[in-house]
C-alpha cells in the first residue's frame, strides 16, 4: 500500500488501487495485461499509461472501441493530470497523482472552443445551456476587460430589445460559475467588479 502512496496509480470501479510502478503498465482482456478487464468490449491489449519520469502518458493500443479521457476519444498520447477519467469500454478508471500539490497550479485550466462549442474546465468537459453559453463565449472573446451588464445583456438576450434586467444577468452569471468554478463562492476566473460588471480572467 505504501507503494500506492509514492507512486502514480489507477483507481477501478471495485476502489481497487493499481500503482503505475513499471514504466508500462497495459490494459486489456488478455490475461499477460497488468489490468485485466474482462469484457468484450475491450480488446486484448486495449491502452496502456507509460511513465516518463514524474509524467505518466495514456495512449491507445488500436483498440476496436477506443480509449476515452475525460469522456473525449484520444487520438494521439495524452499526458495525464489528477482525477483524470480514463474509459476503456464500460469500465472507468480514475489516475491519481500524488504529487500534485507540488507540481500543478490551483487555477482552473478553462478551454473554450466558441466554434465547436466545446468548454472543458481543467480538461474535463462542461455541458451549458445556450444562454449560459453564450455569456461565456461573450467574456471569452473579451477576457481580460470589463463587461458591463448593458453589453452582456445586448450580446446575450439580442432578442430583448427593450433591455434586459440586472437580476437577468446575476442570475446567468450565479449558474455560469457554478458550472465553471471549483468554488462559485469564491471565484477565480468569473470576477465581479463592483459597480462596473464582470471580467473574465484564465490562466497563462
Amino acid at each position: 500500500m505504501t507503494t500506492s502512496e509514492q507512486v502514480p496509480s489507477l483507481t477501478d470501479p471495485t476502489g481497487r488501487e493499481h500503482p503505475l510502478t513499471g514504466q508500462t503498465t497495459t490494459i486489456g482482456r488478455a490475461l499477460e495485461n497488468d489490468i485485466v478487464i474482462t469484457s468484450k468490449r475491450i480488446s486484448r491489449e486495449h491502452a496502456r499509461v507509460r511513465r516518463e519520469g514524474w509524467r505518466a502518458i495514456l495512449e491507445d493500443m488500436g483498440s476496436t472501441n477506443g480509449t476515452f479521457l475525460n469522456e473525449e476519444r484520444i487520438l494521439h498520447p495524452m499526458e495525464l493530470h489528477d482525477k483524470d477519467r480514463i474509459s476503456i469500454g464500460d469500465v472507468t478508471l480514475i489516475f491519481n497523482d500524488p504529487d500534485i500539490t507540488y507540481r500543478d497550479s490551483p487555477f482552473p485550466e478553462l478551454e473554450v472552443n466558441v466554434a465547436a462549442g466545446v468548454v472543458r474546465v481543467d480538461r474535463h468537459m462542461v455541458t451549458l445551456a445556450p444562454k449560459e453559453f453564450g455569456l461565456l463565449a461573450y467574456l471569452y472573446e473579451h477576457k481580460g476587460e470589463v463587461c458591463s451588464k448593458d453589453d452582456i445583456g445586448s450580446a446575450v438576450w439580442p432578442e430583448y430589445h427593450e433591455g434586459v434586467y440586472d437580476y437577468q444577468v446575476e442570475n446567468l452569471i450565479r449558474r455560469l460559475r457554478a458550472k465553471l468554478e471549483p468554488d462559485p463562492a469564491n471565484p477565480q476566473m468569473l470576477l465581479t467588479m463592483r459597480g462596473l460588471g464582470y471580467k473574465l480572467v484564465t490562466r497563462g
